[in-house]
């Protein structure tokens, strides 16, 4: 990493490698009070303009560019953007297959719908998420399967997307196998199923809090359900919850996503085509019309298209991946020009007692995690160097303060609208009956405002703040 060697230098001191940050939440404001609403792709051009901007802060040119680079290169960024692909290209089949169509027809029999349905999807990613540790699977499955079922029973649309980012936030949080339950948990040099069990009285309460805020926003929602009785779908889509099934176990067993969703994509594609709901291979009759159309102004010669599930998959992850990648670049440019150290440095000078330590922490950990959009690498920037040596100078349990790390990196970093949680969830929505914009979801990721309320109140009221004092300790001597 180039914050590990030499550092870059800006005019005006190390706040200045916060500039692609300002600039790119600048232009966000001025773009949504402008037009409305953001999507994905609109987000490319102020990420692209703040790297243009902070470019020219920069003394050394190439180290800048050397530090974008790497930031877009590096493995932070690309386990992220693989696993989008491929998770796309899985999400992609079930819905052509007409899974959601099979889902929804057997809730309407049931007398499954809206709001109920929402609060069964928080719970199913909430399990899933917790199971398999990827909060972005969990989103891909939910908003592939879950989402166009639930707008078929009347669902609110916004609700029930941001339950779904809310059951993924929740197992994010919760699995043991999670990045942020490993980096929290080993920043502070203890147990992860320690952590875990301590974590468990959070979670539990702000997923209560969530199912509370589903049912009472949910019952203010009067859904379209008239035609819900005539909803039809093929009984054999229902035969797509086999590779639904073993995908899921796979990832669990697993802990890999990118291994889940290639088995899964083989099973699900062969199951579709076995049960005949979705061709071979799929041409897009419409391509040709516009080849044809082409074919009168160029001359040139008739290729067919193939479009299909591979393709639509991988396409409709591309705004995403573009995002992430220069978001990951602006990470790296704030890393090289040390404006972490600098906001850390800031924020600690704060902590005079037990409790405001827990607050600088929190502050941290959720500012970082904001900026970047991610939550592993803002714990393993504030975990061990800054969290640590705070919480040892307070007297402050290790488990306390890894549950801190985790817990608060996973409240805005799901819910606002420039984060890669979100512009993953609303690229899933665009090409269903309701689609979604960015500012539309933010508000109903309930989870992220629980546990950010949960454990706001856990620091006023210090509970939790000498857990497993003594087990702590053996692990110390023990090291």
């Amino acid at each position: 990493m180039s914050n590990e060697t030499k550092k870059l230098e800006f005019y005006g001191g190390e706040w200045v490698s916060f500039l692609p940050f300002v600039v790119f939440l600048v232009m966000i404001i001025l773009t949504t009070f402008h037009f409305g609403s953001i999507s994905d792709g609109a987000l490319w051009v102020p990420a692209f303009t703040a790297l243009v901007v902070a470019f020219f802060f920069a003394k050394d040119k190439a180290q800048y560019s050397n530090a974008l680079i790497s930031g877009m290169a590096s493995k932070e960024a690309i386990i992220p953007v693989v696993c989008w692909i491929f998770a796309g290209v899985f999400s992609r089949i079930l819905r052509t297959s007409g899974l959601a169509d099979g889902i929804a027809g057997v809730a309407a029999s049931m007398g499954i719908q809206g709001t109920f349905f929402i609060v069964i999807s928080f719970l199913a990613s909430a399990v899933f998420a917790t199971a398999s540790g990827t909060g972005f699977g969990t989103i891909a499955a939910g908003m592939g399967v879950l989402y166009p079922a639930g707008i078929a029973l009347g669902a609110h649309p916004a609700l029930l997307a941001g339950a779904i980012i809310s059951g993924g936030a929740f197992g994010d949080n919760l699995a043991p196998v999670s990045d942020t339950t490993i980096c929290s948990a080993t920043s502070q040099g203890v147990d992860v199923p320690g952590v875990v069990k301590s974590r468990l009285k959070y979670a539990i309460a702000s997923g209560i809090i969530v199912i509370i805020g589903i049912i009472i926003i949910g019952s203010g929602y009067k859904g379209d359900i008239s035609a819900m009785e005539s909803i039809s779908y093929n009984p054999k889509t229902l035969f797509m919850l086999i590779p639904v099934a073993l995908t899921i176990w796979i990832a669990v067993k697993s802990g890999d996503i990118i291994i889940a969703t290639t088995v899964g994509s083989v099973l699900a594609g062969g199951t579709a085509v076995l049960f005949g709901l979705m061709d071979f291979i799929q041409i897009d009759p419409a391509a040709d019309v516009v080849k044809e159309a082409l074919i009168r102004v160029s001359g040139a010669g008739l290729d067919r298209t193939v479009d299909g599930v591979i393709y639509t998959g991988i396409n409709s992850m591309m705004q995403v991946v573009v995002l992430a990648l220069l978001l990951f670049g602006s990470i790296e440019i704030m890393r090289a020009g040390h404006g972490d150290v600098k906001l850390l440095n800031a924020l600690g000078k704060v902590a005079k007692s037990p409790r405001s330590a827990e607050f600088v922490i929190s502050f941290m950990i959720i500012i970082l995690s904001a900026l970047m959009g991610l939550n592993a690498p803002a714990i393993l920037a504030v975990g061990a160097s800054f969290a640590k040596p705070l919480g040892e100078k307070h007297g402050i349990s290790p488990y306390r303060i890894a549950n801190l790390l985790d817990a608060q990196s996973n409240t805005f970093v799901y819910a606002l609208p420039w984060t890669p949680a979100i512009i993953y969830t609303i690229s899933f929505a665009k090409d269903s009956a309701a689609p979604l914009t960015a500012v539309e979801v933010t508000p109903y990721v309930l989870y992220s405002y629980a546990m950010l309320a949960v454990m706001f109140i856990s620091i006023i009221f210090g509970i939790g703040r000498y857990d497993n004092m003594e087990k702590a300790k053996k692990i110390s001597e023990k090291a």
